[in-house]
């Protein structure tokens, strides 16, 4: 258990881990192209090693450094893994590597720890199905495990039922330039994320491959091709980035994030445009992007659909802020390494701050002079960004103490290690 020492002040430089969202995106172009990529400054985490193992077992060679890894593409191949493919909880690599498997020739499975079993990926079963492939739920939820009877992908033009989970339109993205034929990808209903489908798009431009899009991000033609291998450089991650910024907020100190730039691939960059309308100041250049509490917060309105990864790092400022927050359009956050939305609500109150969870939304009663706030045991549900989240409310409220502290190893492994420069 981690108990987190309240913080008077602070005055910080530092700078956090490579995008784990542009770590896993890269490592699926530079597999698939034609030779040796280098990735700079990529991110080293549970989440990612289980991407580089996968694509081990597949065939590819992933050769990790300090600050570089060496990627041999093979051109689209894809060998026949000897067993399962386990990815843990990672949400990302299970939707990516699904995909990437229906390119090889032969049977896989692709499982998951308990919670991945609740995690649905039907949308993306239906849409490869439609691109010819052999592909079901083993179990008839939705859910991984999930068998392929791998022969290649067909191409031509296939449906993504529901764009909830940007995810499911990013795997499919990815590797669509090596269908049998041209392919095109519809997507019904509203398009959540879209940060995340532009950031895809800008990776496979990157390396080589320019997808053409609607501007409503729900119509897209995919040219045959192969990724080009290239050194690419891994920006900083903005998730990761957040709890910093939001120790500034909570504490009204000043941090930089140095290698987070302006402007950014990411889409949770955002969250420094919803501080400044919180009151904070912000300084942003291509190097980094500083943030200054201001001595009052307020409370917002904002809508999260394009960038959920945030919310709770935005619910725990908005909870030392005057007035109410509400964040709206959240719904799948229910569906993430835990139910993001129902969680922050009850760990909230455990520190005497008012919440209420919708089915698509929180709000949040900030700074109620009648409810004093207090320490609690915070349980975090193994999920990584409720640590990290309730870490900054430690910095407010004496007394906060974090349980499964070591779940943060799955985007940031020496989290805890760069929140004690905060104290510097």
């Amino acid at each position: 258990m981690k108990e987190i020492k309240p913080l008077a002040f602070t005055d910080t430089t530092l700078t956090v881990p490579g995008s784990k969202s542009l770590t896993q995106r890269a490592l699926i172009a530079a597999a698939l192209a034609n030779g040796e990529s280098i990735l700079h400054w990529p991110l080293t985490s549970e989440d990612t090693e289980y991407t580089s193992q996968a694509l081990a077992a597949m065939g590819i060679t992933v050769a990790p450094a300090r600050e570089q890894w060496r990627v041999q593409g093979k051109s689209g191949i894809i060998t026949t893994p000897k067993q399962e493919i386990f990815l843990g909880n990672n949400g990302t690599a299970t939707r990516f590597l699904t995909s990437v498997a229906a390119l090889g020739h032969g049977d896989f499975t692709i499982n998951g720890d308990p919670r991945m079993h609740e995690r649905p990926i039907k949308p993306l079963l239906e849409a490869l199905s439609g691109w010819g492939v052999k592909i079901h739920s083993i179990h008839g939820t939705g859910c991984p495990p999930v068998a392929i009877a791998a022969s290649g992908i067909k191409g031509g033009k296939t449906l993504l039922p529901e764009g909830k989970s940007s995810q499911y339109l990013s795997s499919l993205l990815l590797v669509a330039p090596y269908a049998q034929k041209p392919a095109e990808l519809l997507v019904a209903g509203e398009v959540l994320s879209k940060p995340y489908v532009t950031m895809t798009l800008a990776v496979m431009r990157d390396f080589g491959i320019e997808v053409t899009a609607s501007p409503e991000l729900n119509h897209f033609l995919i040219p045959q091709g192969c990724y080009q291998a290239r050194e690419y450089a891994v920006e900083g991650d903005a998730s990761s980035a957040s709890y910093f910024w939001a120790a500034a907020a909570v504490t009204g100190g000043r941090v930089t994030v140095a290698n987070v730039p302006s402007p950014s691939l990411q889409g949770d960059a955002v969250l420094v445009d919803i501080l400044v309308r919180m009151g904070c100041g912000v300084e942003r250049s291509p190097k980094g992007i500083t943030v200054t509490g201001g001595r009052d917060l307020r409370g917002v309105e904002v809508d999260m659909s394009d960038c959920p990864d945030v919310v709770p790092t935005l619910a725990v400022v908005a909870s030392f802020a005057k007035g109410r927050t509400i964040i709206k359009n959240i719904a799948h956050l229910r569906i993430k390494e835990c139910d993001r939305l129902h969680v922050m609500v009850t760990e909230l109150a455990k520190l005497g701050i008012r919440a209420e969870e919708r089915p698509d939304a929180m709000i949040i009663e900030g700074r109620l002079e009648d409810s004093p706030l207090h320490g609690a045991e915070i349980d975090t549900y193994h999920d990584h960004r409720i640590a990290m989240s309730f870490a900054v409310a430690g910095l407010v409220v004496p007394g906060v103490r974090i349980r499964g502290e070591g779940c943060v190893a799955k985007s940031f492994p020496d989290f805890w290690e760069r929140f004690e420069l905060l104290y510097r």
